[in-house]
């Protein structure tokens, strides 16, 4: 899977193609995938009754023309709310239907949905299509390592940072990194970072890089994926 390749250079829409349409809904999913993005990238919380639903904040007033909380509400409450040009929030059934055998990102924003989480991804049976991450690191707990493809939580990465700055691996259970550049002030990926996690065997993925020019540095340094609002400008960088 182009996700857990160190050497690999793959695109990943940015919460679909989100610079240019509603982030999180089929239609950015959908034109991220038909202009060419190699994955996406998608974040994922818990509606009232706990199914999973596709939406980044943990509430609706950035993202929709609705207010409040999106753990108060019914699947049927939230999808009465215009998420842009109108779209819906889409359950993750429907964005995984959607993407179909497209490599994935999913952010999981809430250790509360994370058996959910499990359960659709077992009944789309997309486990090797899929790289699971949190920054919650519970949130990742019940994904059998031997089953699923995990990125580093918050708390590992950090960790791996710290080992890294000493020439140490940490090898552990996860596959990969999705992380920013930078940590608050902190520059996270740096070159001793990205040499020691592609010696681990582990890709860095960065978020979120919209300016070629930052792309092909982070190439250059060896950063494996690239995660942008603007996949299609990042393709243009990487094949022309």
């Amino acid at each position: 899977m182009i996700l857990l390749d160190p050497g690999a250079r793959p695109v990943i829409g940015h919460r679909g193609s989100s610079g240019n349409f509603p982030e999180n809904t089929l239609l950015s999913l959908r034109e991220a995938i038909d202009g060419g993005a190699d994955a996406v990238e998608f974040d994922v919380r818990a509606a009232a009754d706990g199914t999973p639903v596709v939406i980044h904040d943990p509430t609706l007033d950035r993202t929709t023309d609705g207010t409040g909380l999106v753990k108060a509400m019914s699947v049927e409450q939230l999808r009465s709310f215009d998420a842009g040009r109108g779209e819906k929030i889409p359950t993750l059934d429907e964005a995984l239907e959607q993407i179909g055998a497209t490599p994935f990102i999913l952010e999981i924003k809430e250790a509360a949905v994370a058996r959910s989480v499990k359960s659709r991804i077992d009944a789309h049976s997309c486990q090797r299509s899929a790289l699971l991450g949190s920054f919650v690191h519970s949130a990742l707990a019940p994904f059998d390592r031997d089953r699923y493809y995990v990125s580093a939580s918050q708390r590992v990465a950090a960790a791996f940072y710290a080992a890294s700055r000493v020439g140490l691996g940490m090898p552990g259970g996860f596959k990969g990194f999705c992380l920013s550049e930078y940590h608050h002030s902190l520059k996270v990926v740096d070159s001793r970072f990205v040499r020691v996690a592609r010696e681990s065997g582990k890709p860095v993925h960065v978020w979120t890089v919209n300016e070629p020019s930052e792309a092909r540095a982070l190439w250059e340094l060896g950063v494996a994926g690239i995660i942008s609002n603007f996949p299609s400008e990042m393709l243009g960088e990487r094949d022309g």
